[in-house]
């Protein structure tokens, strides 16, 4: 009996060191990676004195984002001798786009610059492209989309169906609405049709300011819809038809930025706060966790991922947001 008490006690013990070998393994993998990470991403951002063109990127749905304004804040006092920022972007959130578009004439005071539409720049992204003095697209960029959009949903008739019936106490009639817990009242919607056409109205007095245009010619770009590059330079939407090529030539050009300056990319985001090895760090520490017989651990991480990317993807208040219906 004694034997098998003793065999018993030292296999357990056994478990217990390949348990902590295993999470120490997980561990030292992680870490590894992501020394890894560090030392093969690129360093972004110009160095002290370098009097290259910055290339900056806006892409994806513009938020409001304080890294990035601090960024543009850098890269004006840097010794940058002019920007070409790229934007390939659905637009966003009108504060958002409005700060973004801040912050970039804020830059455009202190360097040249110009704007390179790769893909798209529509209703926010098309915000953020004013801040510059000229604006290049490829022939089949898509710009403009001027306009501004209020959403909610409405889950009247599902909760007559399921038979759910949604009370409340609130202060005034218009408080927090609409809810989409009842049908929107004439007073709600007008107020919130208020509040779309002031900022509509604030959207194509930027438009008809910044692009020189008269009522006439607003008129024709401010329905909302978006043009190709070709379609947006006789609509005075865009300057040129071009690349990045184009705009080093403008630079030359217009404002005596040498052709052969180099084009440096300037990062707008934090260093670690995108990058793709992060990802692959916590997907080895989930698997080592995993073979620790640690589960509730590795789900956890896992759902770290999931978490983030929606939280990207919450979007509050008005939107200047452009993308195709998928209505038949």
């Amino acid at each position: 009996m004694s034997l098998d008490a003793d065999a018993i006690v030292d296999r357990r013990r056994m478990r217990r060191k390949l348990t902590f070998w295993r999470v120490a393994a997980a561990l030292v993998v992680l870490v590894a990676v992501g020394i890894a990470g560090i030392a093969l991403t690129p360093a972004t951002g110009l160095k002290p004195g370098d009097t290259a063109i910055a290339r900056i990127k806006v892409q994806g749905v513009i938020r409001g984002n304080q890294d990035r304004v601090e960024a543009l804040e850098r890269l004006g006092k840097s010794h940058a001798r002019a920007v070409i920022v790229h934007l390939d972007s659905p637009g966003g959130t009108t504060a958002g786009s409005e700060q973004l578009y801040d912050a970039l004439r804020a830059l455009q005071e202190k360097k040249p610059m110009v704007v390179v539409v790769d893909g798209l720049a529509a209703s926010g992204a098309y915000i953020a492209a004013l801040a510059s003095e000229h604006i290049i697209a490829h022939d089949t960029s898509l710009v403009g989309s001027i306009g501004v959009l209020f959403q909610y949903p409405n889950f009247t008739d599902v909760l007559k169906t399921i038979g759910i019936k949604v009370e409340e106490v609130k202060s005034s009639p218009l408080k927090a609405a609409p809810n989409g817990f009842e049908p929107t009242s004439p007073e709600a919607r007008a107020a919130i049709e208020a509040i779309v056409l002031d900022s509509y109205g604030w959207f194509k007095g930027l438009v008809k300011d910044r692009r020189k245009l008269d009522d006439a010619q607003l008129a024709k770009v401010a329905d909302g819809r978006v043009f190709t590059g070709r379609q947006a330079v006789p609509l005075r939407l865009v300057d040129a038809i071009g690349n990045e090529k184009s705009a080093i030539a403008w630079l030359e050009k217009e404002k005596k930025v040498p052709a052969n300056t180099p084009v440096r990319d300037f990062s707008l985001e934090p260093r670690f706060s995108e990058l793709s090895f992060l990802h692959v760090a916590a997907y080895l520490a989930s698997w080592g966790l995993q073979q620790a017989g640690l589960t509730a651990w590795s789900q956890q991480i896992q759902e770290w991922g999931g978490a983030q990317a929606f939280e990207r993807l919450n979007l509050d208040g008005l939107l200047a947001l452009w993308h195709p219906s998928t209505a038949n």
